[in-house]
């Protein structure tokens, strides 16, 4: 039967699928799909795809029977708001130049990093000169450069003298910056394959994404090769990034075509100018900064897709969202796609339902259910802080889960938080359940009088927390709705701020340590919006700076990033897979004291008012979980693995000694486990505990029942050999005790 005749037994998916599978055609490969994992390389050569003639008759014979869609192509001929775009852009980009031109240049110096200071010209010298002028290379290594502290396109001209700084793609803030402009590269291809109306297009923590407006239609990873196609062009048609600062009447005039836009500038824009970038035929409301010209972007990758909502609203309109991944470097993409692969396969959701540790369920979004292994490694994480509160000074509370709306006012969230918050109606009175712990400890400092002898007043909460994220935000452990934190609040003199934030950098370093993370420390002074007396702002920053120094880890101080009650220090920590995450949190709070009219006698018998220090270390515990989870894939250390022991016997007669030895086991407050099946080999009893991760396996035979022993092996399969049982007991209690990553080493 020839293979034509054999198809038309198939149904259609059938039908494609056998094309798919047994003659490698492949679709994506027509228009130079990269490979078959939906994440297509720019930059690098497609790999080459010879199809017979069959394939193409095959291909028309699908495509006249309306069996295969149409391949999508870039628009012939293109939108038309694009063309009355780039007229209005002439026409006020010649209005700009004739304003440069007509400032007189004066001569400025510019102070580099290392403190050289090199002459310019104002309104005609720009960063990219200068960086030209100590050498080729460090010009064309440049991402962005700092005017001032100020972020700067780098032809952009110097308008006076300043400070300057050089920023390569090794800096996060130039990261940002490249990522943002492959943003607007994937908007120009979005445009030019869809035609819809872009919306956001931000750099995020790994890469970037655009949002777009299309009528009745919806991206596909299909669609992917074609957009790869076009960014391919883009990137080698070099197109500068220009910049021009409009009026908000000329931008109304410039994006009267996008809805999305218009709102952007009647609702945000609250200056009587902003800014525009051009990259080709895209032209877009941005503040900025960019790279030079789109050839900068040596490889970037399509990720993904996914349906949003306007600004995350779902009563808004629904968007269809393009996620990219870029770098300066084709080398540094085939890096991080390595990781993607390892990551993928440490995905803490997939791993918690290997492991039958939690699931989640639509019945309630966003809120886990931890299993009883799930929930053993919950509780040793909680156990492990617990133990270190008693050390360190803290006193554990239980407050309550739900408030009138009255303390949320009072404390300011109402106002800036009512959104994420759950509210109820009772007996004609609202109330909300709590974010977060805060206002609560405020009600119990305040419940009667205190005085100086009290403080430091360290107070710890594990309350459980509700916050209402949206459900398109919702992602695994990582962004829940219902959460625990080891959450404390530390009410303190302003002259002890120096000892509580030493001792909260300590604690996060004995934990951080624990889990084997590395961690940087960011210093986040005083924003430009903010509450309280300067005087005091100022003296809490010295003393988070002195701490941070006799800390002894290298830091960075982010300016005006603190929040608007106060300084704070962030802890940004790197997993395995060198993945930054944010836990940890220290800060200080001015604010609250004030608001809830916290106060206490001092030595002299006067009213003082408190200073709050809100401090956590964990963070979320669910947050935390999926970290170690992915950090560890899922081989947890002992003293937190819910999986400890197995202990296997080498044939069924030995079974009662088996559970002697589990039982006793379990008595030391181990977590043991027997494996009897009696339809398992002695073999397959031990691959089946390895592969579940039990650190342990302890095989009994005939020898290891007269001697009263047992003969160890670690889910590595390394054998440690015959011990007693007290030897075993003694290793088990030393790893516990000191939280080796570790079991492997041999016993002593």
């Amino acid at each position: 039967m020839k293979l034509g005749c054999c198809l038309s037994l198939f149904n259609i998916p059938c039908r494609l699928n056998y094309i798919h599978n047994r003659i490698h055609f492949r679709f994506e490969q027509l228009i130079t799909h990269r490979s078959a994992s939906s994440t297509r390389i720019s930059g690098i050569k497609a790999n080459s795809f010879s199809s017979s003639s069959f394939i193409v008759r095959e291909r028309q014979r699908l495509h006249r029977n309306n069996i295969m869609p149409d391949i999508k192509k870039e628009l012939n001929p293109l939108p038309n708001f694009i063309d009355h775009r780039l007229q209005l852009w002439d026409k006020f980009k010649a209005d700009y130049l004739k304003g440069i031109g007509s400032k007189i240049p004066e001569t400025i110096k510019i102070t580099l990093a290392d403190g050289k200071e090199v002459e310019g010209q104002s309104w005609r010298t720009s960063p990219f000169d200068i960086a030209n002028g100590i050498s080729s290379g460090l010009a064309e290594a440049t991402v962005i450069s700092k005017v001032n502290g100020e972020l700067w396109d780098l032809e952009r001209p110097l308008e006076e003298s300043c400070s300057l700084q050089l920023l390569k793609f090794d800096n996060e803030e130039a990261q940002a910056v490249f990522w943002h402009s492959s943003a607007h590269i994937l908007g120009e291809a979005m445009e030019r394959v869809y035609g819809g109306c872009l919306c956001y297009g931000p750099p995020i923590q790994d890469g970037f994404y655009y949002d777009m407006f299309l009528e009745n239609e919806q991206v596909s990873n299909q669609d992917f090769p074609v957009l790869d196609t076009v960014v391919k062009s883009i990137v080698k048609d070099k197109q500068p990034f220009e910049r021009l600062e409009l009026t908000k009447e000329q931008l109304l005039e410039m994006f009267d075509y996008n809805p999305f836009k218009v709102r952007i500038l009647k609702e945000k824009v609250d200056t009587p100018t902003t800014t525009v970038y051009r990259c080709g035929p895209l032209i877009d409301l941005c503040r900025g900064p960019h790279i030079r010209h789109t050839g900068k972007v040596k490889a970037l990758a399509i990720t993904k897709n996914s349906a949003s909502y306007w600004e995350g609203k779902s009563d808004s309109e629904s968007l269809q969202r393009v996620y990219g991944i870029s770098f300066p470097d084709p080398k540094q993409l085939k890096e991080w796609q390595k990781l993607q692969e390892e990551a993928a396969k440490r995905d803490h959701r997939k791993l918690g339902q290997q492991q039958e540790l939690f699931f989640f369920h639509e019945l309630s979004p966003g809120s886990c259910f931890f299993l009883p292994k799930g929930t053993q490694i919950y509780n040793s994480l909680m156990t492990m802080i617990r133990d270190e509160y008693r050390k360190r000074g803290f006193n554990e509370v239980i407050s309550p889960n739900i408030y009138n709306i009255k303390l949320w006012q009072t404390s300011g969230h109402w106002q800036h938080y009512a959104d994420n918050m759950f509210t109820i109606d009772i007996e004609k009175e609202q109330f909300a359940l709590k974010p977060m712990n805060c206002p609560g400890h405020c009600v119990m400092f305040s419940h009667r009088p205190r005085s100086w002898r009290e403080l430091p007043l360290r107070l710890a909460d594990f309350g459980v927390l509700h916050r209402n994220e949206l459900s398109g935000a919702l992602s695994g452990l990582t962004r829940v709705r219902r959460f625990q934190q080891d959450d404390a609040h530390i009410f303190c003199t302003p002259d002890q701020i120096g000892q509580e934030i030493d001792g909260a950098l300590d604690f996060l370093k004995y934990v951080y340590g624990i889990f084997g993370f590395t961690f940087e420390l960011l210093l986040s002074t005083r924003p430009e919006k903010y509450l309280g007396d300067i005087e005091l702002w100022n003296e809490a920053e010295k003393e988070l700076a002195n701490s941070l120094v006799k800390f002894g880890q290298p830091w960075k101080e982010n300016p005006g990033d603190g929040a608007f009650y106060g300084p704070k220090i962030d802890i940004i920590i790197k997993d395995a897979l060198k993945r930054a995450h944010q836990c940890a949190t220290i800060q200080l709070d001015f604010q609250l004291p004030i608001r809830f009219d916290l106060n206490f006698i001092d030595d002299k018998g006067e009213k003082k008012r408190p200073v709050i220090i809100h401090r956590a270390i964990l963070g979320s515990v669910e947050r935390m979980i999926a970290i170690l989870t992915e950090s560890c894939a899922g081989k947890w250390p002992f003293w937190l693995s819910p999986r400890q022991v197995c202990v296997v016997a080498v044939n069924p007669l030995l079974n009662d000694y088996v559970v002697k030895i589990k039982n006793l086991l379990h008595a030391a407050g181990y977590h043991a486990e027997v494996d009897l099946d009696s339809g398992d080999t002695f073999n397959r009893k031990i691959r089946n505990a390895q592969l579940a991760q039990f650190n342990f396996i302890l095989v009994l035979g005939e020898r290891e029942k007269e001697a009263g022993t047992v003969n160890v092996r670690t889910r590595d399969n390394k054998v440690l050999g015959e011990r007693s049982v007290e030897q075993l007991l003694k290793r088990f209690k030393e790893l516990a005790d000191t939280k080796s990553l570790s079991s492997e080493d041999p016993f002593e």
